[in-house]
Parts: structure tokens; sequence; C-alpha cells
């Protein structure tokens, strides 16, 4: 079994601390994507799970082996880089074999490991080409070969994708998700791009400054965000904050805005007077009032048609941010004009004055 666990992992340079304690445990065959802004310590923690870097405290288990103070070749991890790090003087079958040619391993062996990696990976029309003959994603896919070549116990990802174009990373995400399937491996995934997150992800870790904001699966991140850190973080666009004041009359709890009263339900909370957070995804407002209630009034500031559906961006209330939301494809929106934006109250998320989720 390859579960990799953290256990207290810490790392700091010199006076400047990265991570600041992480625990965590990848199971056997879970695709985990570390997701967060640059500089939150993501691809730290993957290099310390790689050897790359060592841990300052805390321990690294992979498979149940103690691996914090081993050489990365004895922890039975592959890494693919940012980078193909391809050699451009190999065709593409001895990028994939050099492991194995470096290690000694006969020549019948070496050409039936590469063979099952090419065909698995598409890539057996191609095992004659040079580097500089391949596209982007070819290339990627030979750097990837190459680690599946080495049958590791954990495949470690760091932003594989973020060298290729729009067209491409979404077909190499489409592949990679088909390889994890075929090969059932353990995967860690490093990425800044929330999208890859949400696609590839059995769980997401949401890091931030150091630390676990959230772990869980897309959906339950999208839908049940604990903070304000993680709800702005996970989905696209991000979601919409509005400030206001807690007020409670009786069993009936609000949330009074600039311009409304805003229903909505907590248990257990004595949060009266308070300032708090609603927050609202593109999809949950509307200029539609039908079984909604009132947040106040907008104008449109700039509409973006995608396609398949159009996003409008509003000014709400004097706020900073502008409030977006997603409309049909369809959508004769006019620039400048007042609207009334609404939502259903079921659909608010609520956060205290520190940023955290209240149910």
């Amino acid at each position: 079994m390859a579960a990799v666990e953290l256990s207290g992992v810490k790392k700091s340079f010199g006076t400047v601390s990265i991570l600041q304690g992480i625990d965590l445990t990848v199971n056997h065959g879970e695709f985990v994507v570390f997701v967060g802004p640059s500089g939150c310590g993501k691809s730290t923690l993957l290099r310390l799970i790689a050897g790359l870097e060592t841990v300052s405290t805390g321990t690294i288990k992979i498979g149940g082996e103690d691996v914090t103070s081993k050489a990365p070749a004895k922890r039975g991890v592959a890494m693919v880089f940012q980078s193909y790090a391809l050699f451009p003087h190999m065709t593409v079958a001895e990028n994939i074999s050099f492991g194995l040619r470096l290690a000694g391993q006969p020549r019948a062996e070496i050409d039936r490991q590469v063979n099952r990696v090419a065909e698995t990976l598409q890539l057996t029309p191609l095992l004659q080409r040079r580097p500089k003959q391949l596209s982007g994603g070819q290339r990627q896919r030979v750097a990837i070969g190459r680690a599946i070549i080495r049958d590791p116990k954990v495949f470690l990802f760091d932003e594989p994708l973020s060298n290729l174009d729009a067209a491409l990373r979404s077909q190499m995400r489409i592949e990679l998700a088909k390889l994890h399937e075929d090969l059932q491996a353990t995967m860690i995934y490093v990425t800044h791009d929330q999208v890859e997150a949400m696609t590839l992800a059995d769980r997401i870790v949401v890091l931030n400054g150091g630390k676990i904001e959230q772990v869980g699966t897309p959906m339950e991140l999208y839908a049940k965000p604990q903070n304000r850190f993680v709800a702005g973080f996970i989905g696209s666009p991000k979601m919409n904050f509005i400030t206001g004041k807690h007020v409670q009359k009786g069993k009936q709890e609000s949330v009074q805005l600039a311009e409304a009263v805003f229903p909505i339900t907590v248990t257990g909370n004595k949060i009266e007077g308070k300032s708090v957070s609603l927050g609202f995804r593109p999809e949950d407002i509307s200029l539609d009032k039908t079984g909604r209630v009132a947040l106040g009034n907008g104008s449109l500031v700039v509409q973006e048609r995608l396609g398949s559906e159009t996003l409008g961006y509003y000014q709400f209330n004097g706020m900073e941010d502008l409030l977006v939301m997603k409309h049909d494809r369809s959508a004769n929106l006019k620039r400048g004009k007042p609207v009334m934006i609404y939502a259903k109250p079921e659909a608010a998320h609520l956060f205290n004055d520190k940023g955290w989720r209240i149910d």
C-alpha cells in the first residue's frame, strides 16, 4: 500500500518559516491536489515528500515506512516537473528508458517496458522522434512516461501543465485523469490553478501561508468552504462577499445590508450585532426575483460572453469588488442601468468577522 503520511511537518529556510506543521494522509490510489496562491508552500511540501528538501521537524512515511531521512532514490517516488527536462539528443524511446538503461536492465526487458508505457500514453508512433519534433503536450507525455516506467509507489507532479496553452492543458487534464484511472496509483499534484484541482482531484488540500486551510473533495470545498479564503479561492469565478450586520428578533435572524434585510438561519451561534459576510456563488444570484429575496441595487459595469453563458460584473452598494453573476448566454444586459439583485436564502454562505463559516 502506497499511502503517504505527513505528521507535524515543518520547513524553515533560516528564520523564514515556510510550512508550519502539516498533518495529512494521502490514501493508497488517491489523486490528491495541493492548491493555493503563490508562496503558500505547496511546491515545498511536494519537494519534501520527494526528498529534494530536508524536513526541519516532523516525519514523512510512504507505504508505512519512515522515509524522512532517506535519499530521493530510496523513497519509491517519481516526480514530473514543470519543465520537461528531456535529453534533446535522445529519441522518445531513449528518454523514457534512460533510468532502466542506467540501472543495467536487460535490453529485452527495457523494450517491453518502453512499449507498455508508450501504448498507455499513446506515444508508440513517436518513439523514434526527438524532443524538438514533438509538441508541448507530447513532450509532457514523454516526461510522464519516464516516471511511469520506474513503477514508483507514488507519482509527484509539480505544475506539469503550466507551460502548455489552454487547449493542450484541457487535453492533458483528461489524459492525466485517464492515466490515474488506468494505473490506480497514488498521485500528488501541485497547481495554482483551481480549475485543474477541481477537475482532477479525489481530494483537494487548500494551502495558505504554510498551513492547511481545508481538505475535502472538490464538491465539499465548493459547497461548504470552512472559511472565506477557501470560498474565494475554490470556484471560477470566485464567490461574491457582501458585508452586513447580524440581527436577531425572536427566532428570526437576518443580515442587515445597506439596502435590504436578508433572512438567514443560524443554529447555536451568539453573533447578534456583529459584522458578518454573506457569500454567494455567481450562479446563486439573479435579476429574477421569483422565489428570491432582494439584496440591493446594482449596475452592470462589464459583461463577458463565454458562449455557453454570460458573466455580468456589477457595481453593488459601493463595494470595492464587483459582484459577479452568471446569466444565460442570450441575456440582453445594459451597462449602467440600475437593477435589483436577488438571491435565495438557502444559497447563502455565512462567515463571521474572522472569516470562519457559521452554520
